[in-house]
């Protein structure tokens, strides 16, 4: 959640791990060197998220030839969620997953996330996000794949449970094209809903997008990382090496000093001196 204009700047891990805890590890501390504030990851409950004639179908994979074994693969369990508890605690960055089903919901409860996030397949489920706004933690709430109908819903949830959320403008596609970005939806969203929106990106035209979002008056901005783009996974394309990230956060606190709020029209300080010099011919 931003404070004080200072965007709340989310590393989505997600599953970019491929199952390997010292993979997770080395993310975190990019996302760290960054100067993220936190770092996100993704749970499912595979049975619960998929059929299992999905799951028994072929797919190949480092882990075997089924859906199944492709899906396990990637998923970390309490065991690998509870080391990199540890771990960001140590780093001192905040950490949380978004839950994909109410298994995993409940699952999540054991790590006391300061916050929520409600991935974009989620927000048309009502008794998901019942359940989410029942805990009353501050939740991000992503947009991709809906329409104002669905997100008249959520919103009624949230307010209904007094549950504090902010929206985020998301397009699910991974990746898509910058012109299909719509950053016009960040202001329209807020004044129709008279709530913070953030920005869940996901474009592969590198940076630019991502800070104009921002410009626009993102208050949060969620963008997957990743260490090498040509990695296994079908997020890698849409995610930012560090060098990347490093950039984007750089950028977006240029960003936030530049946008200061200001109401008059005034003549600056620094503008003193020139005004006099450039002005001196007219009488």
């Amino acid at each position: 959640m931003a404070e004080n204009n200072k965007t709340h700047i989310i590393a989505e891990i997600g599953i970019n791990h491929n199952g390997d805890l010292q993979i997770a590890k080395k993310l975190i501390d990019v996302s760290v060197d960054c100067g993220c504030d936190a770092v996100k990851f993704q749970k499912r409950d595979i049975d619960s998220v998929y059929t299992k004639e999905f799951l028994d179908g072929h797919r190949e994979s480092p882990w075997g030839k089924t859906q199944r074994a492709q899906k396990e693969g990637l998923e970390f369990g309490f065991k690998e969620y509870s080391e990199i508890n540890k771990y960001c605690n140590s780093k001192g960055i905040d950490w949380f997953a978004s839950a994909w089903d109410l298994k995993s919901l409940e699952f999540c409860k054991q790590f006391n996330f300061k916050y929520n996030k409600i991935a974009s397949a989620m927000i048309v489920d009502k008794n998901f996000l019942k359940s989410i706004a029942k805990q009353k933690k501050y939740t991000f709430i992503s947009t991709g794949m809906s329409t104002f109908q669905n997100i008249d819903i959520a919103v009624k949830i949230f307010k209904e449970n007094n549950c504090e959320f902010e929206l985020m403008h998301c397009v699910s596609a991974y990746p898509f094209d910058d012109v299909r970005a719509g950053l016009n939806l960040i202001k329209v969203m807020r004044d129709k809903y008279g709530c913070k929106v953030g920005y869940s990106g996901h474009e592969k035209g590198g940076l630019a997008v991502s800070v104009a979002a921002v410009a626009l008056g993102a208050t949060s901005l969620e963008r997957h990382i990743t260490l090498d783009r040509t990695m296994y996974g079908s997020d890698q394309a849409a995610s930012i090496t560090p060098n990347g990230f490093k950039n984007l956060v750089i950028a977006i606190r240029k960003v936030e000093k530049a946008i200061d709020g200001q109401k008059e029209k005034n003549i600056l300080d620094i503008e003193i001196s020139m005004a006099k010099k450039l002005r001196e011919h007219i009488k």
